[in-house]
């Protein structure tokens, strides 16, 4: 009779559940996998047999069918070791389960030819899954017992390091389940044991610049750095990560799972409290950005959901990987299509970015003279399209530090902490007021929450005259000036909150006047 045992398979930064059926016949001896199976799950015959022997278990000896369903879906990996290998030991009845266990049950992990169980990626998906899916236990390798602690509260979970083990702990069902490690959340805070690795401070002058850095992590804008060489825009960028709020558990639920799904989670490694800092080379395919692949896998975009996206030397990357960037930028979602299936990945990101304002550097440069012709920056200038242009909110222009400044030994400005808590008085405004960051609000709801004062009218009346800015560019400046109101302290949107707003659209004009 079939053994019927239950596992899963990773669908974008989901989980669906998988059906393993197991059974053993009469006929000359052979193994069969069907159901849609890659060369990984294809070889789990070879780790099974060696596995079951060193274990002391009888190997399949007889004509073996192994069936994963859903059919259709494609399933990879390693993780199916451990649900197929206790199916053919119900079968072949080496062993008896309880069936009100097997029906509760999912069963993950990769077997080693000693009968060890080994670390998998995907584990903390396939449980917030099996937890949605009212599944009861959820077995996996020990290895992946921290990712997945702070559950362990709402579903029982058997982290097993052998094969052994876990057979003992299905027979005998006396094996207690993984205790919940309690981890307090909230949508910020502090980790006073990770320290940044580079504090704000430690930048000598760009007060300018770490200004605009401040309202991009307040109200999760996206901001361009415009400059010479060796000014500081990458140090800027990098220095970041120490003024974000640390991530609620909701998110960190999301953040963790993607990594582990990209196989960027180790054992060492639980739930992930700071925010991602991503910094693809512009060489990097769209693929590589983006997301795809014959089983699609997430981008860069979609590793730093919640976090960073920094891109270094922007023009340097192709145009059309920027274009590709335009709808996930704006939507904070990726969508991936393919023949059989859509995938859709989160991409709710802050776009970061830094280029020189010419070929070599210098146009503008009290430190060098530029050597690039009138033709050569204007090459470069169209490397990025006007709309992915419009996408930066904040456009900010970082010059050279005097050399006084620059050798001092007193640290420059306020602390990576003391801004922290900037940007955390101005992300709880925001949450208290409408749930989510100034950059994700639609235009329906400005009209509600960006609350302007007759002389702040008048001023963006102007500005838009002078300017020539589209709706989308009004609706970032208005974004960016209700994000300056909400540091301030203020309850609408003043002149000098849009005056100070649309300084940073006039920085641009001011370095490439090719651009505006």
């Amino acid at each position: 009779m079939p053994a019927h045992i239950q596992s899963a398979a990773v669908f974008g930064i989901d989980a669906i559940c998988v059906d393993v059926e197991v059974d053993v016949l009469q006929g000359l001896p052979s193994f069969t996998l069907v159901g849609l199976t890659d060369k990984a799950i294809q070889e789990s015959r070879e780790r099974m047999t060696a596995a079951l022997t060193n274990s002391g278990y009888t190997p399949p000896r007889r004509k073996t069918i192994v069936s994963l369903a859903p059919a259709s879906l494609k399933k990879e990996g390693s993780m199916y070791d451990v649900p197929i290998t206790i199916g053919f030991l119900c079968a072949s009845e080496q062993i008896v389960v309880r069936a009100d266990i097997l029906k509760t049950s999912w069963f993950i992990g990769e077997l080693g030819l000693d009968g060890s169980i080994r670390f998998v990626h995907g584990v903390l998906p396939i449980a917030l899954a099996a937890i949605r899916g009212g599944i009861k236990r959820l077995y996996i390798p020990a290895d992946n017992a921290k990712e997945v602690a702070e559950i362990a509260d709402q579903i029982q979970i058997y982290p097993v390091a052998s094969l052994s083990g876990l057979i003992t702990c299905l027979v005998q069902d006396q094996v207690q389940p993984f205790q919940v490690v309690s981890w307090q959340f909230g949508i910020s805070g502090e980790d006073d044991k990770v320290k940044p690795e580079i504090d704000m401070n430690e930048i000598r002058g760009q007060e300018h610049a770490k200004r605009a850095l401040v309202l991009c992590a307040a109200g999760g804008h996206n901001g361009l750095l415009i400059g010479p060489p060796g000014t500081g825009k990458t140090l800027l960028a990098r220095a970041m990560v120490g003024i974000l709020p640390q991530l609620s558990k909701e998110e960190s639920f999301t953040v963790t799972s993607i990594y582990s799904i990209a196989g960027l989670l180790h054992a060492s490694d639980g739930l992930m409290k700071r925010r991602p800092f991503r910094s693809p080379h512009h060489g990097a395919s769209s693929a590589a950005l983006v997301g795809g692949g014959t089983m699609p896998k997430p981008g860069e975009v979609t590793l730093a959901h919640h976090g960073v996206l920094f891109l270094d030397e922007l023009p340097e990357f192709p145009r059309t990987v920027l274009e590709q960037l335009r709808a996930p930028i704006e939507d904070g979602m990726v969508t991936v299509s393919r023949a059989a299936h859509t995938v859709r990945f989160p991409a709710r990101a802050m776009l970061i970015a830094a280029m020189n304002p010419c070929p070599c550097g210098f146009v503008g440069s009290q430190r060098k003279s530029c050597t690039c012709s009138a033709n050569d920056i204007i090459r470069y200038q169209r490397r990025i399209s006007g709309p992915m242009l419009d996408r930066f909110d904040l456009h900010v222009l970082v010059n050279d530090v005097p050399a006084e400044e620059l050798l001092s030994n007193e640290r420059s400005g306020a602390s990576s902490k003391e801004y922290a808590a900037i940007v955390l008085a101005a992300r709880e405004k925001q949450w208290a007021r409408q749930g989510k960051v100034n950059a994700e609000l639609r235009p329906s709801e400005l009209m509600e929450y960006c609350v302007l004062q007759e002389n702040g009218r008048s001023l963006l009346i102007k500005a838009q005259n002078r300017f020539r800015l589209s709706s989308r560019g009004i609706h970032r400046l208005l974004k960016v000036a209700l994000t300056i109101a909400d540091i301030a302290g203020a309850d609408s949107i003043e002149a000098k909150h849009l005056a100070e707003a649309l300084q940073y659209r006039e920085q641009l004009a001011n370095a490439l006047p090719d651009f505006v």
